[in-house]
């Protein structure tokens, strides 16, 4: 069909008209079959039963499409229990249905699951290589692939106190608790580091051995190591206990945080000095005094011309 153009004389300005039958005049097939078609050429006007075949039939009231492609979104929402809970159900549903789907038709799980479980794997990996890199770093710091190793001991303990914190308080595994793994896993570090060091430090000066230096730094940095704990666990008694309007969102990274460095501080203080005593069996080489020792010795070789 042709459009129609009205040009309104005081402009001179043409507007598009479109022309529909009122719906209470086609209220019946009768009465839409009754309505009048004339051609682009205004030729002989006919009926539009002379050029269509009318039948009733259902259709889909809304289509949708993903990825061009169209698609039927069946929709699930969660009552009561954790998003993980519930995917891992519709997963199984969804794993019993595929083998009797029609060929070309697949199921996919979209939505805020999605968006969770890819979450997961970043932060998962983020943490990954995070500890990888901080173990490198170390390795180039202390110039041992060995004390490194010692003090990532600490880290074990930080996941068990963080997992079983989550169980006694019913929280879910959740981007805020990993992110409250990250930071409990780098307070750990670095109270491990401090116990090591101190550790060395002895072994270098006063030439004691691997089990005595080790229990000497346990004891000797007890203080330092609570305190910087204590100070951490107590900042988010807060947040663990969802204070405040909101608090229920940022409760599982105080709640993984405290478990986390509870766990991470008995480790320090038992287990790495252990682990220090059992693998760290040849003191560590002062470099600086080995340099200083070489060029005084070159200063005093005799020079022969």
């Amino acid at each position: 069909m042709a459009p129609n153009q009205w040009l309104n004389p005081a402009n001179g300005v043409s507007y598009a008209i479109t022309v529909q039958t009122p719906q209470y005049r086609v209220d019946s097939f009768d009465a839409l079959q009754r309505t009048p078609i004339t051609g682009a050429g205004a030729g002989l006007t006919q009926l539009l039963e002379n050029f269509v075949d009318l039948r009733r039939t259902s259709t889909m009231a809304i289509v949708n499409h993903y990825n061009v492609q169209p698609v039927f979104d069946v929709y699930a929402n969660v009552d009561r229990r954790d998003l993980g809970g519930v995917a891992t159900d519709v997963d199984r549903v969804v794993g019993e249905v595929k083998p009797s789907l029609p060929p070309g038709t697949t199921v996919q799980v979209r939505g805020q699951v999605e968006t969770m479980q890819s979450s997961f794997k970043r932060l998962a990996l983020g943490l990954v290589f995070a500890i990888l890199l901080v173990y490198l770093l170390m390795v180039v710091n202390f110039q041992s692939w060995l004390d490194p190793f010692i003090i990532l001991m600490a880290v074990p303990g930080a996941l068990s106190g963080i997992l079983w914190m989550l169980f006694l308080t019913e929280t879910t595994l959740s981007v805020p608790s990993l992110m409250g793994c990250i930071m409990s896993i780098g307070v750990a570090t670095a109270n491990s580091i401090l116990l090591v060091v101190f550790a060395n430090d002895m072994r270098k000066e006063e030439g004691a051995d691997a089990r005595a230096a080790a229990l000497s730094a346990g004891f000797t940095r007890l203080r330092p190591v609570l305190m910087t704990a204590l100070a951490m666990i107590i900042g988010m008694l807060p947040m663990a206990f969802a204070f405040g309007e909101g608090g229920e969102q940022n409760a599982p990274l105080g709640r993984a945080v405290i478990g986390g460095l509870i766990m991470a501080t008995l480790t320090t203080l038992f287990f790495v000095p252990v682990v220090y005593s059992y693998l760290r069996k040849n003191p560590p080489v002062d470099k600086d005094r080995r340099f200083e020792e070489e060029l005084r010795a070159g200063e005093e070789t005799p020079q022969h011309g």
